[in-house]
């Protein structure tokens, strides 16, 4: 059985999230992304876990559904916190996901993290003081079935590598507890390939999640596992993810990286950037403030990388780039993807889900049911033939399927354009 995870998400308690992610609209719209499995998020907000507890019920070993309610989503309780300290003459700013297997070891992580001064009530991803180390150690001695995870790793204000305040390696981070580190999460401004360059990353494997901030995010990036259905629960999922067998951990789903908003260098209010070649060249500096640019994760990864761009190790996990399909279809109409019209297109796809629709149906049937331009649309997609304009320094990247001229010729041939 596929299985589509999600496992990296926040709730409505988290800062600058929306109101409406709440346990039951988490679900409706994990089932209409068809994501198997959606991690909670914020379990150490004493707000968030009351509603967790009171709306959820465990269906499988360390996997919970919404209590009388028919959508099939799991969750998996899921946290992010935010470690801000001193290492090294530095000032380090990491986050890292938390992933429990039962509310028990939920409870007795936050109690041990209270008890060390922790305000777990001040954000749905707390500001904690506590070395990488150290909160390995006290999640583990909550249950040694936790799993610690660096989360996107790669940005520059608070990931593990981040041109910040990150680090240079796993052990510099993590110690002695480096060895219960066998994942990262690579974020959205980086894909599996770059991370490829990195040899000492070999041993991980390597996640994407949404790190959703509002449920129409849900999804945008996420992790497809193979795992029959009498099989299915919290340890199993991780024993897949640690053991990284292509035939079982069969894919990420990833945002084209050049779209995240940390991928090259620069400095977003000379609306500038460049790539790391441009930024060595100007010492580091923008040419129109002469304050100093934002290194971003693509630099990083040249930076720490030791083999070349499209080498492959032998033991890596495959990726499919994608665009959210409302993204898809904004860029097709050459509108908002809050519009009318592209509500309505992306209304048709039931009985599908929006993954089924991005990654599996033919164009035949993508055409019955969106449209022969957002069916086009969509199979560039797939083959990767899109063009981007990449973000950085917070400013979202724009990838483009079409240049204008083109996009009026497709919609001029398209049948169903009537129906836009």
């Amino acid at each position: 059985m596929k299985v589509i995870a999600d496992l990296q998400i926040h709730s409505k308690y988290s800062r600058a999230c929306s109101q409406d992610l709440t346990p039951g609209n988490i679900g409706i719209w994990a089932d209409k992304k068809g994501i198997g499995i959606i991690g909670t998020g914020d379990f150490t907000h004493p707000g968030w876990l009351s509603e967790l507890k009171d709306n959820l019920e465990e269906a499988k070993p360390g996997l919970y559904k919404l209590k009388a309610n028919p959508l099939k989503a799991l969750f998996m309780l899921t946290a992010e916190v935010s470690s801000i300290y001193k290492q090294g003459e530095k000032v380090r700013r990491i986050h890292n996901m938390i992933l429990a297997p039962n509310f028990a070891a939920v409870d007795r992580i936050r109690e041990a993290l209270e008890a060390r001064g922790c305000n777990l009530k001040s954000d749905g991803r707390p500001i904690i003081g506590l070395h990488c180390d150290e909160l390995v150690k006290i999640v583990l001695e909550a249950d040694p079935a936790c799993v610690i995870i660096p989360a996107h790793a790669w940005t520059p204000h608070f990931g593990l590598f981040g041109s910040l305040s990150g680090f240079d390696s796993v052990e510099e981070a993590f110690g002695d507890q480096a060895k219960h580190i066998f994942a990262i999460e690579t974020g959205l401004s980086s894909d599996p390939r770059m991370n490829w360059q990195i040899s000492a990353l070999d041993k991980y494997s390597l996640l994407s999640n949404s790190d959703a901030h509002s449920l129409r995010k849900i999804g945008r990036e996420a992790n497809v596992l193979e795992i029959a259905e009498d099989k299915l629960s919290y340890d199993e999922i991780i024993r897949v993810i640690k053991d990284k067998d292509p035939k079982e951990f069969l894919f990420t789903i990833e945002f084209f990286p050049e779209e995240g908003k940390y991928h090259l260098d620069g400095h977003a209010d000379c609306k500038f950037s460049c790539l790391p070649a441009e930024t060595a060249r100007l010492k580091g500096i923008c040419p129109k403030c002469a304050k100093k640019l934002l290194v971003g994760v693509l630099n990083r990864v040249e930076v720490l990388g030791d083999r070349a761009e499209g080498e492959k190790p032998t033991n890596a996990i495959p990726f499919k780039n994608v665009i959210p399909l409302e993204e898809v279809i904004a860029e097709t109409l050459g509108i908002g993807p809050a519009s009318k019209k592209v509500q309505d297109v992306f209304a048709r796809i039931s009985p599908y889900t929006e993954f089924q629709v991005l990654l599996d149906l033919p164009r035949e049937e993508l055409e019955k049911i969106c449209g022969s331009a957002v069916a086009e649309s969509i199979i560039r997609v797939r083959e990767g033939k899109v063009k981007w304009d990449a973000g950085y320094d917070g400013v979202f990247g724009k990838v483009h399927i079409y240049e204008d001229k083109e996009r009026k010729q497709i919609l001029k041939k398209s049948e169903q354009v009537s129906l836009f």
